[in-house]
């Protein structure tokens, strides 16, 4: 920036141009912007806009072009008293700033050249009398350069004679020691002192290269030949387990100064180690863990090229461990032996990985003590499983032998005990898995609570698989045919199927909330698991599965006993001629027969299922039956015609049905000795009425039917409550009978009576011989 007059400004320092800024700031003295508010000052009043509103004089204070009587006639047209005084306040502070600032920048400019004033002042002072005492030194220089040059030059020819000398000295020096070399490495061997015997062969090394053919012959080869010996003694001393790893690393370093191969000593030391490691996992109790770390270290000090092949042998020696973990499972160890086994191993990896930390067998260790600890929980699912199963087949084993009631409950029993205690068993056995407090269970612990979790659901959903093969309503899978070799699918026996009826309402009511219960109390936690995939254990949804196959059992269960007595009343139909049956005699066979199966279920269902059959006698069972048949009134009907008395029997029969009231014969099947005994004589009789009515009877065939079921209409009323749904049943048999008769004359009932009074008879006598 120039002056007025052209001539550049002095330079300033940073405090000085601020200051000179904030004035030129303030009185706009900037010749830039003056020149630039002066060129548009005349613009402005020579060409009037007549849309931009003029400059006001109250702004142009800063300007150049500043006129203090316009500004002060603007000022006080536009301000009150009260603007003005607080305009002359502000100005007056403004103005006393900027001298403040002027008087500050006048002050420091004064104080800096007072101050370069006395520096000059010092400056004239310390250099008088400087330049007479470098004229001195520089004479003394040349002095003493002088007599140094005089002693060199006298002293010349001695230096050269001496050097000379020491050169002859050190020579022989070295031929004696050449000379002296085999008596001193003999004494290194001696002394074990091999790091000195290497050393002097190496310093003399040289030498004998170059003159051990002519005038060192004898020498070389004598230390040649000791130094063989010292070779002989390193190889002893690397091969020796009693020697100090460092003593065994010196004597490689050894070796390896005096070039000796020790790739191939490497090679025989690593499969030396190789046959330990061998010998560890054949017979772990002989060297322990410690040792090996020991080794390793040794071995990455001595051959440090060998890492790599050190980290080969660590993995394979803790793969073929935990492979032998792994082959134990199959035996079906406890939790307790297995943690006891994966300690061990993972203290051990530990060990090792703060000797070779590349190997990385903590990680490995984790991850495969992972997968051993999912295959612990699911074999021991799975022989929870077997043991159920086997509980099932070897009490129904043999289905042509009928079990008596003990026998049955005892099964019953054992079935149960086998799923609730198995359960609790194995939680109790899974509790070892997370009690633990060392590291390797505290980072797998909500994993294992998932296990578990996921375990028990995955069990249950395969039992109630394994009870539909045992029952014979699927086909087994081929890990579950060992189980069922003693089972053929095709001869199931009923009660096995009731069992697990009644079993699965036992581990829907019982086992179930138990272990809902433990796992809330014990294993909580857990949420390794992903939520995509939803909670590992759902009890709703195991009990809902065991209710439907409950249901699905018992229906088998009445299905196989229906078929079965089904099978010998389509026997009993189908053999005789009913169009040319004889008079009827007495209660058919086949009665007797079918009353026994009944017994059969009888007993299957008391001994399985809750609820108490009644049993009851009734007191005209002796002969006094004749309550409903011998009135007065029906014998009078029965004395007329045979014909008329038929066809009125044939309508009164058709007229029954159009009014009597609608009856619910087959009702929900429940899980009660009644339910199922009830539902089963139900389907029997409605069996037994479509085998009636694919026949065509006689007078007298007809007459046996009514013989045959008004005898069990007395004797079914042992075994059900539904009185009135059998009693319908046998009419509705009746019925079918009469309508495939041609001639459906009914027996009288006296005969009747007699009949049914002397099989009773019959059959009280046969139980007093019994006895």
């Amino acid at each position: 920036m120039a002056t007025a007059s052209g001539a550049p400004q002095p330079a300033m320092d940073e405090k000085a141009r601020r200051t000179r800024d904030l004035l030129a700031s303030f009185y706009n003295t900037d010749p830039s912007a003056a020149a630039a508010a002066g060129a548009a000052a005349p613009a402005s009043l020579a060409r009037p806009s007549p849309t931009a509103a003029p400059a006001s004089p109250l702004d142009s204070i800063n300007s150049t072009s500043f006129d203090p009587e316009i500004y002060m006639n603007v000022l006080v047209q536009q301000s009150n008293l009260e603007g003005l005084l607080q305009r002359h306040v502000k100005m007056a502070a403004e103005i006393k700033n900027l001298d403040t600032d002027l008087q500050m920048l006048v002050y420091e400019n004064y104080n800096k050249f007072i101050s370069a004033t006395d520096t000059i002042k010092r400056m004239k002072t310390n250099i008088v009398g400087m330049e007479a005492n470098m004229e001195q030194l520089l004479s003394k220089i040349t002095s003493v350069q002088s007599k140094s040059d005089t002693v060199n030059t006298s002293l010349f020819d001695k230096r050269e004679n001496i050097e000379k000398l020491h050169r002859t000295r050190n020579l022989l020096r070295k031929v004696q020691f050449i000379y002296d070399l085999p008596s001193r490495l003999n004494k290194c061997i001696k002394t074990e002192a091999y790091a000195d015997a290497v050393k002097f062969f190496t310093g003399a090394k040289p030498i004998f290269e170059a003159y051990g053919d002519t005038s060192f012959q004898d020498c070389k080869k004598a230390s040649e030949e000791a130094m063989d010996l010292v070779i002989q003694h390193l190889q002893a001393k690397l091969y020796s387990d009693s020697e100090p790893i460092e003593a065994r690393a010196e004597a490689v370093v050894l070796l390896k100064q005096l070039n000796f191969p020790v790739d191939n000593l490497k090679s025989n030391l690593l499969e030396k180690l190789e046959d330990c490691l061998l010998n560890l996992q054949n017979e772990p109790t002989q060297a322990s863990i410690g040792d090996i770390s020991k080794t390793f270290r040794a071995y990455l000090i001595i051959f440090p090229d060998s890492e790599r092949r050190l980290i080969e042998l660590a993995q394979a020696l803790f793969s073929n461990r935990y492979e032998t973990v792994r082959e134990n499972l199959k035996k079906r160890i406890s939790s307790t032996d297995l943690l006891a086994m994966l300690r061990s191993l993972w203290e051990d990896a530990t060990a090792i990985d703060e000797v070779i930390p590349e190997a990385a067998l903590p990680a490995f260790s984790l991850e495969t003590t992972r997968d051993i600890i999912r295959q612990h929980i699911a074999t021991a699912f799975l022989h929870l499983q077997s043991e159920i199963s086997d509980a099932l087949v070897r009490t129904n084993s043999r289905p042509n032998e009928k079990l008596d009631e003990s026998q049955l409950q005892t099964a019953m029993d054992t079935s149960k005990i086998k799923v609730s205690q198995g359960c609790i068993d194995l939680l109790q056995e899974f509790h070892h898995l997370i009690d633990g407090n060392t590291e390797l269970l505290v980072k797998l612990r909500d994993l294992i609570i998932d296990w578990i979790q996921e375990g028990f659901q995955d069990f249950f959903q395969k039992l109630d698989g394994h009870f539909h093969v045992l029952s014979g309503r699927s086909k087994s899978f081929p890990q579950e045919s060992s189980a069922l070799d003693s089972v053929q699918i095709d001869k199931v026996p009923t009660v096995l199927v009731l069992i697990l009826a009644q079993l699965c309402v036992y581990i829907e009511q019982t086992t179930i909330p138990k272990v809902t219960e433990e796992l809330a109390s014990s294993f909580s936690g857990g949420g390794a698991r992903s939520y995509e995939y939803g909670p590992p254990f759902v009890p709703g949804e195991i009990c809902r599965l065991y209710r439907s196959s409950g249901e699905k059992f018992l229906h088998h269960y009445i299905n196989m006993k229906t078929q079965k007595i089904s099978k010998l009343l389509n026997k009993r139909f189908t053999t005789p001629v009913w169009i040319k049956h004889k008079e009827p005699r007495e209660v058919n066979m086949f009665v007797d027969l079918l009353l026994l199966e009944f017994n059969g279920v009888v007993s299957e269902v008391k001994q399985i299922l809750p609820g108490l059959i009644r049993r009851h006698r009734h007191s005209d069972s002796t002969g006094s039956t004749t309550s409903s048949r011998s009135n007065p009134m029906r014998e009078d009907m029965l004395n007329r015609s045979n014909t008329h008395r038929a066809r009125s029997q044939f309508l009164e029969n058709h007229l029954a049905k159009l009014f009597e009231q609608k009856m619910e014969i087959f009702t929900k099947v429940e899980y009660t000795q009644e339910s199922v005994i009830s539902t089963v004589l139900k389907l029997c009789l409605k069996s037994l009425q479509e085998f009636v009515r694919l026949q065509t009877f006689n007078r007298s065939g007809f007459q046996q039917i009514q013989l045959d079921m008004e005898f069990l209409k007395s004797s079914l009323k042992e075994f059900v409550d539904d009185e009135a749904a059998i009693s319908f049943l046998l009419k509705e048999v009746n019925n079918a009978a009469h309508e495939r008769c041609l001639d459906p004359i009914p027996l009288e009932p006296p005969i009747l009576d007699k009949l049914i009074n002397a099989k009773l008879t019959k059959i009280k006598e046969q139980n007093q011989n019994m006895q």
